[in-house]
């Protein structure tokens, strides 16, 4: 498969905090937890990333598993990521506003030599297209236009 794929989402603001969001008919609600000014009813945008990010490491994980002849049993994906909100708050400009670190780790019951785990987590880190974006700078831009 080389066609381009095109995914996007439809987002209203509900509140200052919170966003209620459409994708592909699915429903979405991002929310800040309390402490951040929201009302703590929904992941936060940082949080959906790293959701997003360990769904994204399933899939490839998985397909990858199969290319490789292991039979994966069963597949567990912690993530955690550090981020200084100061640069969001506008309190300080000195470190990035995004996650300064962020870890992954992949459980399994599946025995694996050295060998085939190594080969494995670099295949799933390669190609996982959540990991492409978080890893390199993908252009954005910015549009500002009239709501009628």
């Amino acid at each position: 498969m080389s066609k381009t794929l095109n995914f996007s989402v439809r987002s209203r603001s509900e509140s200052p905090a919170k966003t209620n969001i459409n994708v592909r008919g699915f429903n979405l609600t991002v929310d800040e937890p309390e402490a951040l000014g929201g009302t703590d009813l929904a992941p936060n945008p940082v949080e959906y990333i790293l959701a997003g990010y360990a769904g994204c490491i399933n899939v490839v994980a998985h397909i990858v598993a199969k290319e490789q002849n292991i039979n994966l049993k069963d597949l567990e994906i912690d993530i955690d990521g550090d981020l200084d909100p100061a640069r969001l708050f506008g309190t300080s400009f000195t470190e990035r506003a995004g996650y300064k670190n962020i870890q992954v780790n992949l459980k399994t019951s599946t025995k694996l030599n050295e060998g085939q785990r190594v080969k494995w987590l670099k295949e799933i880190e390669y190609r996982c297209p959540v990991n492409d974006n978080l890893s390199n700078k993908t252009p954005i831009k910015f549009l500002l236009t009239p709501n009628n």
